[in-house]
């Protein structure tokens, strides 16, 4: 009897470590079948008339704006989702004139750059890769990384991938998820679950009680109407146009151009392992200028400023910033103060 529970037991614990592990982030990716947004589709938006740059990455075609001085210092622009470079739009003329070069890439599956019509095809990875040899083919050196949201959790690691072509790191609402032992192994099968649990979710009620970061997940995943507007909106404290609102979903006209919109909430916490070696390993360690600039009003961020204020050896001594008025898209809200805080972030360094 004894045995044949002990045997039992091996059988159950063995099913759930396969389990885990099978549900694992894989550092695997191939090239996948890609659509792209016709260029009609960009013609017109408010105060986006920049000169698109293309270059074949990876085997992906990536966009970019490149404006400024070419000998200008770079300043590396990093979106999240489901935004893209239009985003960054009021920031890129002033810091154009103030003498930098501004490199502003859309990420895979986002903006006017390639997007693979499978959701399997994006994984935090892939993305990782991708703008790790995006920065050696525009061939950026002394670059200031200025990343928020998905900018981050990309840009942060690229900057791992390449340290020698950085020189110094703004954040701005976005952080590193991360997890070690068992947490970091559980982590995102639980996660996966919980937003399972959540089911099919069509509207958001981003003051409702219960909203939840899984929520969010699962509209990403099911809702039959992905609504930027809303989405936008709610997470600015500026009253956007409605022709402003529709330049978000510009790049998104057919749901087989919205793999990436789709996909990327599932992946946040796909990494945590991989993370927090990153962060133990290589940020402990960054003694480079890091500088934070998170809004006030951005719920989600909320405290991880600190995070990196007291992790990394390059934030002390630098004026970290909170910036009243500034949600989770601060880039809408306040550019300008944006744009002086990192003028002023890269002078002094």
């Amino acid at each position: 009897m004894l045995k044949n529970i002990l045997i039992g037991l091996g059988v159950l614990v063995t099913a759930v470590v396969v389990t885990v592990v099978s549900m694992q982030s894989s550092a695997e990716w191939s090239v996948g079948q890609v659509v792209r947004t016709p260029d009609s589709q960009f013609e017109n938006l408010p105060d986006y008339d920049f000169e698109p740059n293309y270059v074949d990455v990876s085997g992906y075609r990536i966009h970019y704006v490149d404006e400024g001085p070419k000998d200008g210092q770079v300043v590396f622009l990093m979106h999240g989702q489901p935004s893209w470079s239009y985003l960054y739009r009021h920031m890129i003329p002033l810091l154009s004139e103030a003498g930098y070069r501004v490199i502003a890439p859309d990420n895979v599956g986002f903006g006017r750059s390639d997007k693979p019509v499978d959701w399997s095809s994006h994984s935090y990875q892939m993305h990782v890769d991708i703008m790790s040899d995006f920065v050696d083919a525009v061939d950026l050196e002394n670059a200031t990384l200025f990343a928020q949201d998905w900018g981050g959790l990309i840009g942060l690691r690229v900057v791992e991938q390449r340290p020698d072509r950085f020189s110094r790191i703004m954040l701005s609402n976005t952080t590193l998820p991360a997890a070690e032992g068992i947490q970091g192994w559980l982590g995102y099968p639980l996660f996966r679950m919980s937003v399972w649990n959540e089911g099919d979710v069509q509207e958001l009620d981003f003051d409702g009680e219960e909203f939840s970061f899984a929520t969010w997940v699962a509209y990403a995943r099911t809702s039959d109407k992905f609504d930027f507007s809303v989405l936008f909106q709610n997470g600015t404290t500026r009253k956007l146009s409605d022709a402003e609102l529709a330049g978000y979903a510009a790049p998104f006209p057919t749901e087989e151009t919205m793999a990436g919109v789709r996909m990327f909430p599932t992946l946040v916490a796909s990494q945590l392992r991989q993370n927090q070696a990153i962060l133990d390993d290589f940020y402990a360690n960054w003694d480079k200028p890091l500088i934070t600039a998170f809004g006030t009003d951005d719920a989600l961020m909320a405290g991880r400023d600190k995070d990196w204020q007291e992790r990394v050896p390059g934030a002390e001594g630098q004026a970290h910033a909170l910036v009243e008025g500034g949600a989770h898209f601060i880039q809408e809200d306040k550019p300008e103060k944006l744009v002086e805080l990192l003028d002023q972030f890269i002078k002094s360094n």
